[in-house]
């Protein structure tokens, strides 16, 4: 079963948003970013990997829009290890599962995974920085 996880971070590390999708294809890479400058807005610039899905997708983000405010889109393979050392937790996570059987559950799972590791970077508002992540994920569940 193919599936593909599309995640952002910021240059802190900090995960902006992420969407998984049946397909690793333009239609695809549309979706996601419209999903996450729907809920974080327009960024400067973006560093993505060679793949021309992604660049499409930025590229149909960019257009009908003035230049000023168009997405500077990078495509350095060294800016992009930040992503790729940031995704290496979830894959580290789904590995055992040696895959998934359906979307649902690889949702589900990549879903709560990628919840914790924003609570690991101190990520949920009203987060303090010294407690554990499991005090944090207490805090959280109390609200």
């Amino acid at each position: 079963m193919g599936i593909s996880l599309y995640r952002a971070v910021d240059k802190e590390r900090n995960t902006i948003d992420f969407l998984l999708r049946a397909k690793r294809d333009a239609r695809a890479a549309k979706a996601f970013f419209k999903k996450a400058i729907k809920h974080n807005g327009r960024p400067e610039k973006v560093t993505v990997d060679k793949s021309g899905s992604n660049k499409a997708a930025l590229d149909y983000c960019n257009q009908d829009i003035s230049e000023d405010e168009k997405i500077e889109i990078r495509q350095i393979k060294y800016l992009n290890n930040i992503i790729e050392q940031d995704h290496r937790f979830i894959k580290k996570r789904t590995k055992p599962t040696l895959g998934f059987k359906c979307f649902e559950s690889a949702s589900a799972t990549i879903g709560g995974i990628e919840s914790v590791r924003m609570i690991q970077k101190g990520q949920i508002a009203g987060q303090t920085k010294n407690p554990s992540s499991y005090q944090n994920f207490v805090k959280l569940m109390a609200a």
